[in-house]
């Protein structure tokens, strides 16, 4: 059986530094552009000697999503992608004392030796082009909160201050691009079979609207198709971590956080109309207030168990239940 050629790259805006070696043999470093000329340099220096590749790369958005891609697609090379906060963790554990690129690659390949392989899977094009499309919409709608809290700060200035002025027209312009980008994502999630019938579906599960579904599928829809539902929960940092060490026992329990971000915030505010509008949903988030449990913890409750539920919705194609989520008792 052949030896494994194990690789470590780290991803920047511009560079690509690799780590390659056996295991416990002497390590190769080079260092290329990151750009279509750099990557299949990076290919050519990897496979030269016709070995089978397992390289690990942290996930840096886009600085990272080409090369993935470029890598994945070659025979003779396997992709593992990792949460950069697993390799940060890997390095205080090693007491990584110094932070560069190359000494960073190093790292990388030792983790990529040590731990469980995970190889990668690209999602469809068409998923990160929408999951591009609602994370920007998301960015232009925190900027207009921000521009709404300065014009609400200069209220008591005259109609006639410039400044105020500007932040209106400013307001306008995010309030047209936010519309024009909605209507784009609608646009291809209707073009696209893959999204458009579990979209429907989405939109049937009561507090989510068409604009918080659009970025729910485009979160979702990126996930490796054999996942289960705790996976999901996982995957959005809604896990709960136990806390105990010592004497301190028993001590509330706080959501992970390590996991996706946008899926997190996309959930918050469905969770939060569904406990007011569904009565299965209300019936459990009230039966969690009555145990003890504060608003919020609630809230997170009902946002995992929607999480299940999108995921019974999509597995069994049909619309939502409110008995499945919860049956309220007779």
């Amino acid at each position: 059986m052949a030896k494994r050629y194990y690789s470590g790259i780290d991803v920047s805006a511009h560079t690509l530094e690799v780590a390659a070696a056996f295991i416990g043999q002497e390590i190769k470093q080079g260092s290329f552009k990151n750009d279509a000329h750099g990557h299949r340099a990076l290919i050519r220096w990897l496979t030269k000697a016709g070995h089978k590749v397992q390289v690990c790369l942290e996930a840096t958005g886009h600085y990272s999503l080409q090369i993935a891609f470029a890598l994945h697609q070659h025979r003779h090379i396997k992709v593992m992608v990792v949460n950069p906060k697993a390799i940060a963790h890997y390095g205080h554990a090693h007491m990584q004392r110094a932070k560069t690129d190359p000494i960073d690659a190093r790292l990388i390949l030792d983790f990529a030796q040590r731990m469980p392989f995970v190889p990668w899977q690209p999602p469809p094009v068409e998923v990160l082009q929408l999951q591009g499309i609602t994370r920007r919409v998301s960015q232009l709608k925190a900027e207009r909160i921000r521009e709404r809290n300065h014009l609400h700060a200069r209220a008591h200035t005259p109609t006639t201050d410039p400044v105020a002025q500007d932040i209106k027209a400013h307001i306008q312009h995010l309030e047209n691009r936010i519309q024009h980008l909605e209507r784009k994502a609608r646009a291809l999630v209707e073009s696209v079979s893959l999204l458009h019938q579990p979209f429907l579906r989405l939109c049937s599960i009561p507090g989510i609207g068409q604009t918080s579904a659009l970025r729910i599928i485009a979160e979702l829809s990126a996930l490796p198709k054999d996942m289960t539902p705790p996976q999901w929960v996982a995957h959005a940092g809604l896990d709960p971590r136990p806390k105990e060490s010592g004497k301190s026992v028993n001590l509330p329990r706080r959501i992970s956080k390590t996991g996706n971000k946008h899926l997190r915030t996309a959930l918050y505010m469905p969770a939060l109309v569904a406990c007011r509008r569904q009565e299965n949903v209300k019936a459990f988030y009230d039966k969690l207030i009555a145990k003890g449990k504060k608003p919020l913890q609630a809230i997170v409750a009902v946002m995992r168990k929607l999480l299940h539920a999108i995921w019974g919705v999509w597995t069994y194609d049909q619309d939502f239940d409110g008995d499945k989520f919860y049956k309220i008792p007779a």
